[in-house]
């Protein structure tokens, strides 16, 4: 399954970074866009909205204001969830991944995979 982290960063005190490093360690494959290019751990973190094929899930790390310039891009990968972690919840969003058929979970993906519920 692949997971698209939204809101990466090379940051390594940063819970995308967290997440990025746990999904690895679970064996997902992940692709990452942020604000900045770099890499968090072997993952190249985008900077432009990609066209990523075969996303499983996407994980939120931004806040609903930015979270308005990729309504559009994440509804265009049909992804088969959106996961909101804490701080990132937006029934806006929700609402509009609902009318196109796409899951959401306001939930922590550090959690979701620590308890193997990922």
């Amino acid at each position: 399954m692949k997971t698209l982290v939204i809101g990466a960063t090379t940051n390594k005190e940063r819970y995308a970074y967290r997440a990025i490093n746990s999904l690895i360690d679970k064996s997902h494959q992940v692709v990452a866009i942020g604000v900045k290019p770099g890499m968090a751990l072997d993952v190249e973190i985008e900077t432009e909205k990609i066209p990523f094929k075969s996303v499983d899930t996407v994980t939120l790390y931004v806040n609903p204001t930015i979270q308005k310039e990729y309504y559009d891009y994440v509804v265009s990968l049909k992804p088969r969830r959106v996961i909101f972690n804490p701080g990132t919840e937006n029934p806006e969003f929700v609402q509009l991944l609902e009318q196109n058929g796409i899951d959401s979970e306001i939930a922590c993906t550090l959690v979701l995979l620590a308890t193997n519920q990922y």
